[in-house]
């Protein structure tokens, strides 16, 4: 995606952050991220214990939408939707498998979200492709392995255009729209954000995956909706 301004509110182009240059050495990428994945670790849990103290109260989230009824199809060709995800606090992007411009990143945070809950097996991770027509399931599978994803808690989905759009729209307010080449955007653009939806399927957060703090935020935050809700069990 190479938009400037996209229509959620997010004014740098996906996947690029325009911070100044940085006046020392910076430590190496990899080292950086490892670490980053660690502070947000401890600090998530760090809130979780605080949280579960007596006497403790979590703090409201809002609601910002419903993401409403639906059924798609899952990577294995299974029907998954609203009804499957009842009871369970989850937390959604939008992808598609040939984007060549943030989704990978997308991806790659979703697993260290995957990583960092394991201790909460109610929680489910949904991406959502927003190119059903190349996006088969065959297509997903291969995504999903390619970021590790644990099947049991990460869900691929695929389905209608026309539902897929309703529900990233108006449900979780995460723009999808068509691209313009003109434009040198790709086939498809799309949010960068993360929606948090509690188990009645009502959104209570989006995060931009671009942002380390808001992605801490989103960590307190679900850990927040486990507390008030409980974590449903693994079927």
């Amino acid at each position: 995606m190479k938009r400037d301004d996209l229509p959620d509110g997010s004014t740098a182009r996906p996947g690029v952050r325009n911070d100044p240059a940085p006046t020392a050495p910076a430590p190496r990428p990899q080292v950086a991220l490892r670490l980053l994945g660690l502070f947000a670790l401890v600090a998530s849990a760090a809130l979780f214990g605080w949280l579960s103290m007596p006497g403790r109260e979590a703090p409201d989230l809002p609601v910002i939408s419903e993401v409403g009824d639906f059924e798609l199809v899952d990577a294995s060709g299974k029907p998954v939707g609203s009804s499957t995800l009842a009871g369970h606090p989850w937390v959604a992007d939008l992808v598609f498998t040939t984007c060549s411009g943030i989704c990978p990143a997308m991806s790659q945070e979703m697993r260290r979200l995957q990583d960092q809950t394991s201790d909460l097996p109610g929680v489910r991770l949904v991406s959502i492709s927003v190119d059903p027509a190349n996006d088969t399931p065959a297509a997903l599978e291969s995504y999903a392995a390619r970021f590790g994803a644990d099947r049991s808690r990460w869900l691929f989905l695929t389905g209608d255009p026309a539902t897929i759009r309703r529900i990233a729209n108006d449900g979780m307010k995460l723009v999808a729209v068509d691209g313009d080449p003109a434009k040198g955007d790709e086939a498809i653009v799309h949010s960068p954000r993360f929606a948090l939806v509690d188990g009645k399927g009502r959104v209570r957060g989006t995060y931009d995956m671009r942002d380390p703090e808001a992605m801490l935020r989103l960590r307190g935050d679900l850990r927040v909706l486990v507390t008030r809700e409980g974590s449903a069990p693994r079927p």
